[in-house]
């Protein structure tokens, strides 16, 4: 079929161009047909996307499904997906359905609430799927307005700071990677990312205002490239925005946030910057390595400090992107297979984490933990699940987080032992914090007067829960796949990058 990649991220800007036209009214049945037809489309998504991977060759590295047109101004459309990018299309169109059933409690601008979300899809669909470098953009900076009324309009007491500290952070990211944008098609002449994978960026080392700039242009583009993918992971220090955000956002939108949106920043190192600017990633991953080590040490130990529930997974989050991070910049197979599968991995582990704190959050309304304890006592099934998915977000092997961050540790370890050594020992604080949690929230006796009545999960949220813990343990216990499908583009790319650092480097040395 052709189009597939259009209509999967146009299905659901179709749904809520139809809900705001044609659904009226705030009463419970118009409330219920908002959250049914967000439901259908999101599903409708989902199915689609499953002809997508059924179609794929993983053993074809170059872009396919491919589709392009003329738009405007002489810019193209142009969509496709290759190895690295159809697994997160997959992961988006598997999540978004699960979001919204877990939005059946919301009572507040429901219509509203849905089109926000089904906006959303469709833009972080199109960030995956794009390759035109000006489509990319589009749908890169679109997708922080939905988010922002996520926040903004049905967050908690604080949610107009948290959106907009959220909005400011990664736009002024993006305006630097905008800028460098036009100096690609100033340079190279087109805003085709197949034709950008093959060209070559000068690296020559030169001086501005008295600074010995080592590779050139590609080091200045992969700065600017690296000023927005760095706030949108986040890495460590630019990460403060992220516990802010989660705490406020509704438990939908910690959900697309966490397992998501996060993921746009590794994607978009992926795509752009070890392959468009390989000597500018050599000079500066280091740095990079080292950045990603305090983050997963730094982090952890900030979780360890804290009291609401939402901030200690959101810090969590940060400690792991600091291994998807680590992994990409290792450049390596098993660093950047170990990267990819951390992500996808963490999109399952995190969502579903934050859906265990809106279980106990939608019936007793805060977050505290010293609100909680001894929950095993009446909500035997909800402390199952929640500690299968901290054991999991602690990497027990059997589960997909295992996999994820051995890989990456091996693929460090043979770039640089001392960065590898650090990294592990987040491990150990991984376990720290998640189990600190669950003990305090989950083990003891029930003697707080407030939990004595409280209900155990409900079938609609078992149901939620269901298909995340299946994916956890599949991707755990048979993890190629992931790897069957992302390895000959990791490959390729690998190959691609290691090639043009030698060639480069020798040209820079010459011209010294």
């Amino acid at each position: 079929m052709d189009n597939l990649l259009s209509i999967i991220t146009f299905i659901p800007a179709v749904a809520a161009v139809i809900m705001a036209l044609f659904l009226r009214g705030d009463d419970v049945a118009a409330q219920n047909n908002a959250k049914w037809l967000a439901l259908l489309a999101t599903s409708a998504t989902f199915l689609v996307s499953l002809f997508i991977l059924a179609g794929f060759d993983p053993g074809n590295t170059s872009m396919q499904f491919v589709e392009e047109y003329d738009w405007i101004l002489g810019l193209k459309y142009k969509m496709g997906v290759d190895g690295i990018s159809v697994l997160f299309v997959m992961l988006t169109t598997f999540l978004m359905p699960i979001t919204i059933a877990s939005c059946w409690t919301v009572e507040t601008r429901v219509k509203e609430y849905m089109i926000a979300f089904l906006m959303l899809e469709t833009l972080m669909l199109g960030v995956f799927c794009a390759l035109d470098l000006v489509l990319f953009y589009l749908f890169f900076e679109a997708g922080l307005i939905p988010m922002f009324l996520i926040i903004g309009i049905w967050g908690g007491k604080e949610r107009i700071y948290a959106a907009f500290k959220f909005f400011l952070y990664t736009f002024l990211g993006s305006v630097l990677m905008l800028v460098a944008m036009i100096a690609m098609y100033w340079d190279a002449g087109t805003t085709d990312i197949p034709t950008l994978l093959t060209h070559d960026f000068a690296s020559e080392t030169f001086s501005v205002l008295g600074i010995t700039v080592v590779g050139g242009l590609q080091t200045m583009l992969f700065l600017a490239f690296f000023a927005s993918f760095a706030v949108k992971m986040p890495m460590w220090p630019v990460h403060t925005w992220l516990p802010d955000a989660h705490v406020q956002a509704p438990t939908a939108g910690s959900v697309v946030l966490a397992a998501i949106l996060l993921k746009m920043g590794g994607y978009g190192f992926l795509r752009f910057s070890l392959p468009m600017f390989p000597v500018g990633s050599d000079v500066l991953a280091p740095v990079v390595l080292w950045m990603s080590a305090i983050a997963i040490v730094y982090t952890s130990l900030v979780a360890l400090a804290q009291q609401d529930m939402k901030k200690l997974i959101a810090y969590s989050s940060v400690a792991h992107m600091g291994y998807v991070t680590m992994g990409i910049f290792a450049a390596n197979q098993q660093g950047i297979d170990g990267a990819i599968f951390q992500m996808i991995s963490h999109g399952f582990i995190s969502g579903a984490l934050f859906l265990c704190v809106g279980v106990i959050y939608d019936r007793m309304h805060t977050r505290d933990i010293d609100a909680y304890g001894g929950l095993v006592n009446r909500m035997p099934a909800y402390a199952m699940i929640f500690m299968f998915f901290t054991m999991a977000n602690v990497g027990l092997p059997g589960t997909s987080g295992f996999v994820g961050e051995f890989l990456v540790l091996v693929g460090v370890f043979q770039v640089n032992t001392w960065v590898a050594a650090v990294a592990t020992s987040g491990v150990i604080l991984s376990a720290a914090y998640a189990l600190w949690l669950y003990r305090r929230v989950v083990m003891g006796e029930l003697i707080k007067e407030a939990l004595k009545s409280i209900t155990d999960m409900t079938r609609r949220e078992k149901a939620i829960f269901a298909p995340l813990v299946f994916m956890t343990l599949l991707l755990g216990v048979y993890p190629s796949l992931v790897t069957d499908i992302i390895g000959p583009s990791v490959t390729a790319l690998v190959t691609d990058y290691q090639a043009a650092i030698p060639v480069l480097g020798d040209t820079q040395l010459a011209q010294q």
